[in-house]
């Protein structure tokens, strides 16, 4: 049997460890039948290192998404290896140290624009330059952290996440007529490497062990890799601008 994504060609971005959601994506995404290609920034060699851990070899591109000349030869160098796209994953968040662990009321503007750019942004920069490969439409997904709340120690990255959910909204909008769907997968906190680089993300994600209705695991980024595969197969053709909480039921519940 043939799996949901027999015959589809991925870009993931963010492959930096085993741990990390985007190489579950990826392992997950051959596992289905996908052909896949990997982005890295700022150490491609640490992303081809992880990548042979994955069940078939794959390329690494060097990309940073906030470089014009990074992006504007991505599309040649995907459709040289790929010829085409039909997925773009974008796990790619970052701010700088004073944007975060309780400092939010003095972080200057231009640490707060740097978590813009690398944070959200980048999910319109990083599509608009793989659409050239999308001729025949596609699924755009990437990954946030719930933004309808103040998160203890997320400070900046919180409005990072909300002006991310907002952009994939209005690429819905703008590339439904080319037959491109945008979601998100809101996943619950795991102890990747970006969640290590939040000072006190203990207390973050202490709040998963009294008020998540399903057992949270920090360590198990599957079942959040499974959503992204998920939306990257035909199993959802009518569903985008949506937001699909793989986070153990958290969010649907109060105090």
């Amino acid at each position: 049997m043939s799996g949901i994504l027999e015959g589809k060609r991925v870009l993931i971005t963010g492959v930096l460890t085993e741990s990390s959601i985007a190489f579950h994506t990826a392992k997950l995404a051959q596992e289905q039948g996908a052909e896949i290609i990997l982005t890295a920034f700022p150490r491609p060699t640490l992303t081809e290192r992880i990548a042979k851990k994955l069940p078939k070899p794959v390329k690494v591109i060097e990309l940073d998404v906030t470089n014009d000349e990074h992006l504007g030869r991505l599309a040649d160098i995907v459709g040289e290896e790929l010829g085409g796209l039909d997925g773009v994953v974008h796990s790619i968040g970052f701010a700088p140290q004073d944007a975060l662990g309780g400092n939010f009321l003095n972080t200057p503007f231009e640490s707060v624009a740097t978590a813009m750019h690398v944070s959200a942004y980048s999910l319109k920069s990083l599509t608009m330059a793989c659409l050239p490969l999308m001729q025949n439409g596609g699924s755009v997904v990437g990954l946030t952290f719930d933004a309808q709340f103040a998160w203890p120690q997320y400070d900046w990255m919180g409005p990072a996440k909300a002006a991310l959910e907002a952009t994939s909204r209005y690429m819905a909008r703008d590339l439904g007529k080319q037959n491109i769907r945008c979601n998100l997968v809101s996943a619950g906190p795991l102890g990747s490497m970006a969640a290590k680089s939040i000072p006190g993300f203990g207390e973050l994600a202490s709040v998963w062990d009294s008020r998540s209705p399903l057992e949270w695991d920090l360590k198990d980024p599957e079942p959040a890799g499974r959503g992204v595969v998920a939306l990257l197969s035909d199993w959802f053709p009518k569903t985008t601008g949506e937001i699909i909480h793989v986070d153990g039921g958290l969010h649907a519940i109060g105090a």
